[in-house]
């Protein structure tokens, strides 16, 4: 499982072949584990979103609801650039339904800070709670693509992720409300 941790983490494209290289076994053994790279994909994002759900339970959700959000988007950065390739092979080996199911409890952990924001006033209550925990997925993905391309620098990124956050989740000053469209 290491090795595989270790290989899709280099490249989403790694083979059983490779994997079983990096595993210093061959691929009968490790094929004997696994009945498929998409097992093998599968069970690998499991291992790390069990380790990431280990990593987030220590995070703080308590108190200002902005401050959560800000170490929440910090941590939940370091993880998903850790696994950045690992998703990007499950998204191409299993179908979106289960990856959705094994992201589950983290994006639970964001939308429970999301609904405690808007209840105290402080986050957006004019976009559903799901809409804004979409968003912040996606800044998290599309930072992750960022680092990886070179257009954002990887010791950037966490302050730049949730500043993103904020931006997004923040209910708006008036300076910073949309302008009604003319009639």
């Amino acid at each position: 499982m290491r090795a595989a941790v270790t290989c899709l983490g280099r490249s989403a494209e790694a083979s059983m072949n490779d994997i079983a290289q990096e595993a210093g076994v061959g691929r009968v053994t490790l094929y004997g584990h696994f009945p498929s790279r998409e097992a093998l994909v599968e069970a690998a994002l499991i291992r790390l979103l069990a380790q990431g759900d280990e990593v987030l339970k220590t995070v703080d959700l308590t108190g200002d609801p902005r401050d959560a959000l800000r170490t929440l988007m910090e941590s939940g950065w370091l993880l998903i650039a850790q696994a950045a390739s690992v998703l990007q092979a499950a998204q191409a080996a299993l179908p979106p339904g289960r990856i959705q199911e094994l992201h589950a409890k983290p994006e639970q952990r964001v939308h429970d800070l999301i609904r405690r924001g808007q209840t105290e006033g402080v986050f957006r209550a004019d976009f559903p709670a799901d809409l804004l925990a979409s968003a912040l997925h996606h800044i998290m993905h599309g930072a992750a693509v960022d680092v990886a391309a070179g257009r954002l620098g990887p010791t950037d990124a966490p302050r730049f992720v949730a500043e993103m956050a904020l931006a997004v989740c923040l209910v708006p000053t008036a300076a910073a409300r949309p302008r009604p469209a003319p009639e």
